[in-house]
């Protein structure tokens, strides 16, 4: 099987006739990507960004985005809400995302040990998961807005690339925390967020901050919140989803 990697520029190609039944693109710019007279049947694409851009993602003419976005709301109560953009309305969102969490780790405490350290397809497992999401906070609330030199969690766990963003990765550990560590740390980040929202003004929420992964891109405290607000309930989805294939498997 041909693999082809970061190295591999095909920007621009031109595939005619060509069988990629069964290929996978991970972490790949499918961007204006235009597909002709193709058979599409279980066709599985993930793509968090999907009404970012200005681009529309057509299928057989029609923009299926809108769609796929009022789906996804309609699956998690309090999703569509991420992108308040006021004090209140921050404070509301994140009441309903932690809501949401909850219930799924309720879910997780019913399931047989060792669930949370299945991987599903190379996919982040559950406790993984929750380790990127200890990261997230830290990285866009601990650096970005609150300003702290280093703010890391040993636990965290950073994605694909990311000595490329600038992080320094000896800050973490390499032993496998346990679970309850996990619990423990994610716990802490969750209430620093709630904390943060309980004082924030529309003033600071204007407030200019650094990216803290590209200075050269400003931010604004909300801009940051928002970006954890995406990071939570993308990674929500993605659990979520795991979990379903986990039972799924279990019961077949």
């Amino acid at each position: 099987m041909a693999t082809f990697t970061r190295s591999d520029d095909l920007h621009g190609a031109e595939f005619v006739d060509v069988n990629l039944r069964g290929a996978r693109f991970v972490s790949s710019d499918l961007s204006d990507v235009v597909m002709r007279g193709v058979d599409a049947q279980g066709v599985d694409i993930d793509a968090p960004w999907l009404l970012d851009g200005e681009s529309a993602l057509r299928v057989n003419g029609v923009d299926v985005a809108p769609f796929v976005e009022a789906e996804l709301n309609r699956r998690f109560p309090g999703r569509a809400d991420r992108r308040a953009a006021d004090p209140d309305g921050l404070r509301a969102a994140w009441a309903a995302l932690e809501q949401a969490w909850a219930a799924t780790l309720e879910r997780v405490a019913l399931l047989p040990v060792g669930t949370v350290d299945v991987s599903v397809d190379g996919e982040w497992s559950f406790a993984q998961t929750l380790r990127h999401l200890v990261l997230a906070t830290d990285a866009w609330l601990g650096r970005a807005v609150l300003g702290i030199a280093q703010p890391f969690h040993p636990l965290g766990l950073a994605g694909p690339g990311a000595e490329d963003d600038g992080l320094d990765l000896s800050l973490f550990t390499s032993d496998l925390p346990s679970y309850d560590e996990v619990l423990a740390a994610r716990s802490d980040r969750v209430a620093l967020v709630r904390d943060v929202l309980a004082t924030v003004t529309a003033a600071e929420l204007a407030t200019s901050r650094q990216n803290p992964w590209s200075a050269e891109y400003p931010e604004t405290t909300l801009s940051c919140l928002h970006t954890i607000f995406e990071e939570e309930w993308e990674h929500l989805r993605f659990a979520v989803r795991d979990l379903d294939a986990i039972a799924a498997g279990s019961s077949a």
